[in-house]
């Protein structure tokens, strides 16, 4: 259903649109922390590897879909706020065909390069065969989490994040039940969390189109919406590929940082691995924060109440720094313990992944900052500034933080867990001086 975004409490507004996304994004992130969790019930290091290695390059490709997506989600949104139907229905044909040439792309691409994503992340020897298994599941399932991402950013940009929730409730429920049994009783490994990942995402889709022929969006979609128009397709483009390139060069680095630790042995492969995934599920509520603000500035942009926007802004900011400082003190306080759920195969993974988590974990705080901050640049179709400070983060101090932290300090992981905070602390500083940049030129009005 539609959601006029531009009335009522902001606050509440914000409340009622990112708690579902936050969900959703759990039960997605999920797939990954599931496969994870139960592959290292049943196996050692070696297939938490594969697991850890080739859900991370999916969790990048994922990333860059729904950063490209952000762009319809903007348009709608601005549209709905100004109320034009007509050029809403537009904006969702022309997403939905953009996709489509997406999908066909990257399936293609990922296939054709599938050997040498493996080797380019120096995957141990032991854990080739099953990355190489977990990949081709996943390549050849890329339809399905385009499919999922465009229709979801469809419902954002019409305000409804409810919907999408319940799609991937469901489809994270038979996920978990499909792990148990593909990787238990079938010992299918790496392999058999792949497949329930893909055939989990492929009735989630179901679901979704389902949903959506049911033509409840309250706008009508004719066939010839799909048909691209050049102001459209750019207006989508130059939103979603500034965005899909920063998180895809953020993804980039952090598989640079997972090649720099698979070099380093599988032990400490595997406790990277894992803290990434814990890292991945901390920073769920930025991730809703700065796609809550971009929903929600689009819509107050398009009827011209920018005041609406910067207090979004606002509270999104005092949120995001309330849950950063929980957050760190657990990570502190309880780091064994929460690696250990993950693995009670090898100590020693649990205390270098502890190591690693501790200094990790500061990277949530300034991290809130920047996600807000593009969210925010994106609904005014700045999503440049966004690329700009996450570019400058990732060749200045996240990549070369993470070599220098390898080579000066080999035993302990204490030293690369701080590239990444170091970088968002940057970005942060970056998306500051912008934004004061934008009010003198009047961007944000």
């Amino acid at each position: 259903m539609e959601k006029d975004l531009t009335e009522g409490s902001v606050q509440k507004n914000l409340l009622v649109f990112s708690v579902p996304y936050l969900i959703s994004c759990f039960l997605q992130t999920f797939y990954g922390l599931a496969d994870l969790f139960i592959t290292g019930q049943f196996n050692g290091a070696a297939p938490i590897t594969a697991v850890s290695v080739g859900s991370q390059v999916m969790h990048m490709l994922t990333v860059k879909i729904v950063g490209l997506a952000m762009g319809a989600t903007v348009l709608i949104g601005r549209y709905i706020g100004a109320k034009d139907r007509e050029s809403a229905a537009k904006a969702i044909g022309n997403a939905v065909t953009i996709f489509l040439i997406v999908a066909a792309f990257l399936t293609a691409a990922c296939l054709a390069g599938m050997d040498g994503i493996i080797t380019a992340l120096k995957t141990p020897a032991e854990a080739v065969s099953g990355t190489r298994d977990y990949l081709f599941v996943c390549f050849v399932g890329i339809p399905f989490i385009v499919a999922y991402n465009v229709i979801s950013s469809i419902f954002r940009g019409i305000g409804d994040t409810k919907s999408p929730m319940i799609f991937v409730l469901i489809a994270g429920i038979l996920n978990i039940v499909l792990d148990y049994i593909f990787i238990g009783p079938m010992l299918m490994g790496a392999k058999g969390a792949a497949i329930a990942t893909v055939f989990s995402q492929a009735v989630s889709v179901c679901i979704a189109l389902l949903e959506l022929t049911k033509m409840k969006l309250g706008i009508a979609l004719k066939p010839w919406d799909l048909l691209p128009e050049r102001e459209t397709v750019r207006a989508i483009l130059s939103v979603g590929i500034p965005v899909a390139l920063q998180d895809g060069f953020i993804q980039i680095s952090f598989l640079i940082i997972t090649a720099i630790a698979n070099s380093r042995g599988v032990d400490v492969a595997a406790a990277v691995g894992i803290v990434e995934k814990i890292i991945s599920f901390v920073f769920l509520v930025p991730s809703a924060m700065e796609a809550s603000v971009t929903a929600l500035t689009s819509q107050n942009a398009g009827a011209g109440k920018h005041e609406r926007g910067e207090e979004t802004l606002r509270t999104a900011l005092v949120f995001c720094s309330v849950y950063a400082v929980v957050m760190i003190v657990v990570a502190e306080l309880l780091a064994e313990p929460i690696v250990h759920v993950f693995t009670d195969k090898s100590e020693a993974v649990v205390t270098l992944g502890a190591q690693y988590l501790r200094t990790y974990i500061f990277d949530v705080f300034f991290a809130g900052f920047h996600f807000c901050l593009s969210g925010y640049f994106c609904a005014y179709n700045e999503a440049i500034y966004s690329f700009i400070h996450n570019i400058c983060a990732i060749l200045l101090v996240r990549i070369p933080g993470a070599i220098l932290a390898t080579r000066l300090f080999p035993m302990t992981l204490y030293a690369l867990g701080l590239a990444a905070p170091c970088g968002s602390l940057l970005s942060t500083l970056i998306c500051l001086s912008l934004l004061r940049r934008g009010k003198r030129l009047g961007y944000w009005h």
